[in-house]
C-alpha cells in the first residue's frame, strides 16, 4: 500500500533548489514481528550542531562529488550506520523537500528525503555522528493517543509544536515534518500536514 501511494505521489520542490544548499536524508521502513517499523537515529552530543541529540534519518550535506540527493541519502547512511542500501534495501520513493534552517541574506537548505523498503534484517554499524539506532513502529506513530506537543523556544520566539516521546527519546522537527507527509500518504489524507502548515 504504502509502496503504491509513494508511486503516484508528486513531491514538492522549491522553485529555487538550484541555489539552495542541498542534503538528503533516507526513510528506511522493515516489518518486524509482522509489524512496519522505520529506522531513526539519535544524533550524538555535539557542541556546535544545531541537531545535536536530535532523533532523525540518516541523511547529511551534499559534497561537491554527489551526483544528486539520492547519492547523498545512499553515502551518508553506508557512512553513519554502515549499511548499504543499493545492495541492502529498494528505493519505494521520495518525499516533498523541506527547507532547513532559513537565514537572512540565505535560501536555506534543501533536504530531500528518500523512502526505502528494506526486507531483510538490518546489521547497523554506527560512526561517532550517531549515538544509537532506534526502530519505531509505524502503530505507535499513526495512534494518536500518542500525539504530544512542546514548547519551542528561539530568542523572544515561543512556540507550541507537535512532537512525540518515544521512551526518553523526543521526535519532532524537520524529522516529524517528514513522517507527516508519510502517515498522510497511508492514510490518505492531509491533516497532519495541514497542522504544520498552521504554525
Amino acid at each position: 500500500m504504502i509502496e503504491t501511494e509513494l508511486s503516484s505521489h508528486r513531491p514538492s520542490r522549491p522553485w529555487l533548489r538550484r541555489l539552495m544548499q542541498r542534503s538528503a536524508v533516507a526513510i528506511i521502513l522493515q516489518v518486524q514481528d509482522g509489524e512496519l517499523h522505520i529506522l531513526m537515529i539519535k544524533r550524538a552530543e555535539r557542541e556546535g550542531d544545531p541537531w545535536s541529540g536530535h532523533m532523525a534519518f540518516p541523511g547529511g550535506r551534499m559534497d561537491p562529488g554527489d551526483a544528486h540527493g539520492y547519492a547523498v541519502a545512499l553515502r551518508e547512511t553506508r557512512e553513519e550506520i554502515g549499511l548499504d542500501l543499493e545492495r541492502q534495501a529498494h528505493c519505494i520513493g521520495r518525499l516533498s523537500d523541506i527547507n532547513a534552517r532559513p537565514r537572512v541574506r540565505s535560501l536555506g537548505m534543501a533536504v530531500s528525503p528518500f523512502v526505502f523498503r528494506m526486507d531483510r534484517p538490518a546489521h547497523c554499524t554506527i560512526n561517532h555522528e550517531v549515538a544509537e539506532v532506534v526502530w519505531v513502529p509505524l502503530e505507535f506513530l499513526l495512534n494518536n493517543a500518542n500525539r504530544k506537543t512542546m514548547s519551542w523556544q528561539r530568542k523572544r520566539l515561543k512556540l507550541k509544536m507537535p512532537c512525540y516521546f518515544y521512551g526518553e527519546r523526543r521526535i519532532w522537527g524537520l524529522s516529524l515534518a517528514m513522517l507527516d507527509e508519510l502517515m498522510d500518504l497511508i492514510e490518505g489524507s492531509s491533516s497532519r500536514r495541514k497542522s504544520w502548515n498552521r504554525r
